[in-house]
């Protein structure tokens, strides 16, 4: 479908949900299982459309990928490298496949083109480009520094490298390259971002540190290792939770749990938000997860109250912050999103998309060049708005429906099954 409908809630968000496992994780545990040796077993893997990218990639590598429901299994091709020496890879609508694989490929001897769909080849890749480089690699992006990569993968050395963005899949890219480097590889960040990439190597035994540097910045380094298999235990999806949590929050009298959800600190910035406005949360301890930590979420609508974001909580929120925007329709005062530049590179240029679709349903916000200003509360109107077949914009203009006086139609709705198949269909059991 190009387009879906969504009326207005009736009553309440009521009851206990479950949200899709994880992208980021299922990524990440299928790649990392295909650098080590023996069998790596994921389970619960995500269904999104963007994760069976990641594994039809590994396939043209030569890595055995079986999958059964939602368990996957990665014969990892180890020391040895992949079965072929050149290679087309299909990436699909997927970033973090094109710049994690870059990263894994890096220090093989082995050529491949990396391509994808055309919402992929509208994205950087220059920012994954160069540091590779920098280790030894060849290089070589399109027009602009985008896709279709070509790579040849070399001797590596280690380098130190400042990231000049905060981006988790550019550290996770340098850090998988610096796995098979001649000596030690140390990533400064702007900011800290999700964490998982380190999670996994540490799991399946890299030599990894994490700390700050000399002016306070977070910094990881990684040591040339050896991988070996693990067991990885996806949890739900905090940015497939995050929808709902915010639909919850927006209806009046609503009480939702979710469960099994991920509760990794440098993902939970939303549901810090959530606190700072208003809202009711609860979080299960989450304990220690399998490396991932996981348990219920619970949230309780309450008046609302606009904050302020700035750029070093943008990391742990930044899939969520059209969402945010969203809550600021309805918050008391003004929402400030500042130091969000990187929102302008993903799927669509989503500050644009966000004011536009707002706008366009009677929101009072505006755009700046590194985020949004709302101020609130500010009644929503039905109409159509066009999400740029971005998923999370789709989503967040799904929930806006909920609240809206009139239906909302969103076009480009079937981009939701990149992160998130059945979202309406969720939504809807909710109402």
């Amino acid at each position: 479908m190009s387009g879906a409908q969504v009326l207005p809630a009736s009553r309440p968000i009521r009851g206990t949900a479950s949200v899709p496992s994880d992208k980021a994780i299922s990524h990440r545990g299928a790649i990392l299982g295909a650098l080590a040796r023996g069998t790596t077993v994921v389970r619960r893997f995500s269904g999104a459309d963007d994760c069976g990218s990641t594994l039809g990639a590994l396939r043209a590598l030569g890595a055995g990928v079986e999958r059964d429901g939602e368990t996957v299994r990665i014969d990892g091709w180890g020391a040895r490298g992949p079965a072929v020496a050149d290679a087309v890879v299909e990436c699909g609508r997927s970033g973090t496949t094109m710049r994690l694989l870059c990263g894994a490929l890096a220090g093989f001897a082995v050529s491949a083109t990396l391509s994808g769909d055309p919402q992929l080849r509208a994205r950087p890749m220059e920012r994954v480009a160069e540091p590779l480089r920098l280790m030894g690699a060849e290089v070589a992006t399109a027009e602009g520094g985008r896709p279709p990569i070509r790579l040849t993968g070399a001797a590596l050395r280690g380098i130190d490298y400042a990231l000049p963005m905060a981006s988790a899949q550019v550290k996770s890219a340098v850090l998988l390259a610096g796995l098979r480097a001649d000596g030690p590889t140390t990533i400064v960040e702007p900011s800290a971002t999700r964490d998982h990439t380190e999670r996994l190597l540490r799991a399946m035994g890299a030599t990894i540190e994490s700390g700050r540097d000399a002016d306070g910045r977070p910094c990881i380094s990684v040591e040339p290792s050896s991988l070996g298999a693990v067991e990885v235990i996806v949890p739900a999806d905090p940015s497939s939770a995050a929808p709902l949590l915010v639909a919850a929050a927006l209806v009046p009298g609503s009480d939702l749990r979710i469960r099994d959800v991920g509760l990794n600190p440098t993902r939970a910035g939303l549901l810090a938000a959530l606190i700072r406005m208003g809202a009711r949360v609860e979080v299960d301890d989450p304990g220690s997860g399998a490396p991932e930590p996981a348990g219920m979420v619970r949230i309780e609508s309450r008046p609302l109250r606009g904050i302020a974001v700035g750029a070093a909580e943008v990391p742990a929120m930044i899939d969520e912050l059209p969402l945010l925007g969203l809550l600021g329709t309805q918050a008391e005062g003004t929402t400030d999103v500042r130091g969000a530049e990187e929102l302008r590179v993903k799927e669509s240029d989503r500050i644009a998309v966000l004011v536009k679709g707002l706008r366009d349903l009677g929101a009072d916000i505006e755009e700046l060049p590194d985020g949004f200003v709302v101020r609130g509360p500010a009644p929503l109107r039905g109409g159509e708005v066009d999400a740029a077949g971005d998923h999370r914009m789709a989503m967040a203009f799904a929930v806006a429906g909920l609240i809206a006086s009139g239906p909302v139609r969103v076009r480009g709705m079937e981009s939701v099954g990149d992160s998130f198949p059945g979202f309406l269909d969720a939504l809807e059991g909710l109402r």
